[in-house]
């Protein structure tokens, strides 16, 4: 009796558990970089090789076919054990622990933080990158991603870490200058901010639509830029009272009133499932929830937005 596992090519099962996995032809293509085509002709000849087919294609969209969900759930298990198997024999750099993230969360929280973890892990040398991209994790050298969003990436699991929240934060010289006694006296401060952003602010605060104020002047691409402004004394910007605690605290910022929105999305670490149980990302994924979890204002307001820090995000489709 032959055996048909024999003849099927190995690389033809990795391209099928990434199309099932990611129920798309295109993200599998750039997960594996591959082209589309070549991904749809892997997918083909396994289809004939095994004489039935895996997918229902679609217009726009493909379904996996009862024997395509058995083998891919069994592609997958057999790919996570791969994964980690050859990160635990080939790791070459298991003194190192590389870092993604956005420049806010690092500079406000990460680093200000990280020297702890360094002293309790004196084997690990930690390098951090600033930067959206997610693709890279686990084939380019890096480790983990600590990312705002919904906690549903491709192909990666989650933690959820903090909320994302947001309040006005200025200078006290600022907030004395402007005579900021209620939010409507915002109206008259010069704004460093996205408009939108601007605009929940003062929904939540009870300011009138009628009422809001001029647009920002100023408007940078992430948070650390926006607030550096307002530490500058160029204005008031929208910044989290969690990741700017330490300046809340030295009196550097002023939080001139107490309300804040509260966003669904929040902060995650990310990081392949099949790398889990790597012994640096174990135990960097066991200090930042144990940080986060001491923090009271990560707690309050994670219980308002009905969440819990380390709860696992939903699988990225």
């Amino acid at each position: 009796m032959s055996d048909l596992f024999a003849r099927i090519p190995v690389d033809a099962l990795r391209v099928f558990e990434a199309a099932a996995r990611l129920l798309s032809f295109t993200r599998a293509a750039e997960a594996l970089g591959m082209t589309q085509a070549a991904v749809s002709w892997r997918i083909r000849d396994l289809e004939q090789r095994l004489g039935r087919p895996l997918f229902v294609r679609g217009a726009r969209q493909v379904a996996l076919t009862p024997e395509g969900e058995r083998l891919g759930s069994a592609a997958t298990e057999a790919m996570v054990l791969l994964r980690r198997a050859v990160a635990e024999v080939t790791e070459v750099d298991q003194g190192v622990l590389a870092i993604t993230t956005l420049q806010t969360m690092a500079t406000q929280w990460l680093a200000t933080r990280l020297g702890a973890f360094q002293l309790a892990n004196p084997d690990l040398a930690v390098r951090i990158e600033t930067g959206a991209a997610m693709a890279g994790l686990g084939a380019d050298g890096l480790d983990v991603a600590l990312r705002f969003g919904s906690g549903a990436w491709p192909g990666l699991e989650s933690r959820y870490l903090m909320p994302g929240v947001f309040t006005p934060l200025c200078t006290p010289a600022m907030r004395e200058r402007m005579d900021l006694r209620t939010p409507a006296d915002l109206k008259r401060a010069p704004l460093i901010g996205d408009p939108g952003e601007w605009r929940a602010w003062f929904a939540a605060a009870g300011v009138a639509p009628a009422d809001a104020a001029a647009p920002p002047r100023l408007t940078g691409d992430n948070q650390a830029m926006e607030v550096a402004a307002a530490l500058g004394d160029q204005g008031v910007a929208l910044g989290s009272p969690i990741l700017y605690g330490g300046e809340i605290a030295r009196g550097l910022l002023a939080r001139p009133f107490e309300q804040t929105v509260l966003l669904a999305e929040g902060y995650w670490l990310c990081y392949p499932p099949g790398r889990r149980h790597v012994s640096k990302i174990a135990r960097f994924r066991d200090w930042i929830l144990e940080v986060a979890s001491a923090d009271h204002c990560v707690l309050e307001n994670a219980r308002i937005v009905g969440r819990e820090v380390g709860e696992v995000g939903a699988v990225g489709r």
